[in-house]
């Protein structure tokens, strides 16, 4: 009975940290996700009466910019900026394909402008902050909330700040529901700092939907919505759901690329191969590597 408990032990202890740490890192969001309604092909809601939740003492003319670190599931937090001049880019943007956000599938339906039912979506646009290949603010996000829904925030606020040289406080922030993997909406928030918010001031809950396709948010699989989702979708690449090859360590509950220098380091008697998906070792406590980021 005791050599039980010493090898069920550690399994609760990690599953625990790893439920409280999901809990930690993505906190409820300032308002009430009872009081949005269902999506029905309108790109946001207002929130609020469109007025945004930031203290007091950030409203400066200091420039700063800030990113969460990713979740236990690899999920992005808020990003949150006072966005001036100096923190716009002067060079053309680079390349992003080598991120991959948490729930990413690459899709095409026709439906889709361009395609592709998924983007690469910068919570803070590019043209706001210069932050390009930054995992830590980068979403899965449908083609429809990235261009229809999210754009003409952005460009409001790169307008205001190039027109008047002053600063606009601006945050947006990814809502996850539970585990999910792909973000049910982002919250985004901007009020404008010299004037005290005559030039900008929003508080939006746009969603991350696209119109004519339904999305699995727990993993990121679509199918058209006049038709029955089935076990495997034929027009999506199998990324997060699909088997692929680890290494688990046994003793600290974490999983490893197989060429993760982590890996070879690694105590052989905690070592394990395992071929399988992804999600499968999150259900059972194990969490990626901080390194390779499986």
């Amino acid at each position: 009975m005791k050599n039980t408990q010493k090898f069920f032990l550690p399994l609760f202890l990690a599953l625990s940290l790893f439920l409280s740490g999901c809990a930690q890192l993505q906190p409820s969001p300032s308002f009430s996700l009872a009081d949005v309604p269902d999506f029905s092909d309108e790109p946001y809601v207002i929130l609020n009466e469109n007025q945004p939740n930031f203290p007091e003492e950030d409203f400066t003319t200091d420039s700063f910019e800030s990113y969460s670190p990713l979740d236990l599931l690899g999920r992005c937090g808020a990003a949150y900026a006072n966005v001036g001049l100096d923190t716009m880019p002067t060079e053309e943007r680079g390349e992003i394909g080598q991120i991959k956000p948490s729930g990413w599938h690459t899709v095409k339906y026709d439906c889709v402008d361009g395609k592709y039912l998924y983007n690469r979506c910068h919570l803070i646009g590019y043209q706001l902050t210069a932050e390009n290949a930054n995992e830590e603010n980068l979403i899965t996000g449908t083609r429809y909330m990235n261009v229809v829904g999210m754009l003409p925030f952005e460009n409001e606020v790169a307008d205001y700040v190039q027109e008047t040289g002053n600063h606009v406080l601006y945050r947006v922030t990814p809502i996850f529901e539970g585990t999910n993997l792909v973000a049910d909406a982002v919250q985004m928030e901007a009020k404008s700092v010299e004037d005290e918010g005559e030039g900008v001031c929003f508080n939006v809950y746009v969603y991350n939907a696209q119109p004519g396709v339904a999305i699995n948010y727990a993993n990121g699989e679509s199918w058209l919505a006049d038709e029955e989702p089935t076990d495997s979708v034929s027009n999506s690449s199998p990324e997060p759901s699909a088997e692929e090859a680890y290494i688990l360590n046994t003793k600290s509950m974490k999983f490893h690329r197989p060429d993760c220098s982590g890996a070879a380091s690694m105590s052989e008697v905690n070592r394990q191969e395992y071929t399988g998906s992804r999600e499968t070792l999150i259900s059972e406590g194990y969490t990626p590597c901080g390194q390779c980021k499986p």
